[in-house]
């Protein structure tokens, strides 16, 4: 058996194109900060010292459709967007539909209170704000003798 070595310093680079190339994967149920599905809505994601904020675009996605859930410390968030666009001209006709699902985990550390967790739809934008968990402050135990 015969091993070769390749010297191609741009290997890596095709690698990753290669990679990026590829159809989308499919995910376990252990993978977090992870985006599945046929399209990927845009998130940002902000902390303030009450709570944990995300915001995600999802233009043309009946909140109907939208399903949030937060289950071992990773907040799922899943729905399908189902559009139709119709442009009649004389002489011509065009129909496009966009449809597909999306799903994205986020791994929420420990201080997060799933108990407490608001979404609210707006304007094709989902707002979740995760507030934190009250913490325990130290406080000093006085030795008696």
């Amino acid at each position: 058996m015969n091993l070769t070595r390749s010297n191609n310093p741009w290997s890596i680079f095709d690698q990753l194109s290669r990679e990026l190339n590829m159809p989308t994967r499919t995910y376990s149920e252990d993978d977090a900060n992870v985006a599945t599905a046929s399209w990927t809505p845009s998130v940002d994601i902000t902390e303030d010292e009450n709570s944990f904020k995300l915001l995600a675009d999802i233009p043309g996605v009946n909140p109907e459709d939208i399903e949030v859930s937060m289950e071992n410390g990773v907040l799922t968030v899943k729905g399908e967007r189902k559009t139709e666009e119709k442009t009649e001209k004389e002489n011509f006709r065009r129909v496009e539909r966009h449809y597909g699902t999306f799903y994205r985990r986020f791994t929420l550390p420990e201080t997060a209170n799933p108990d407490k967790i608001e979404a609210h739809s707006d304007h094709g934008v989902l707002k979740i704000t995760i507030p934190k968990q009250e913490v325990a402050q130290p406080r000093r135990i006085s030795v008696s003798h």
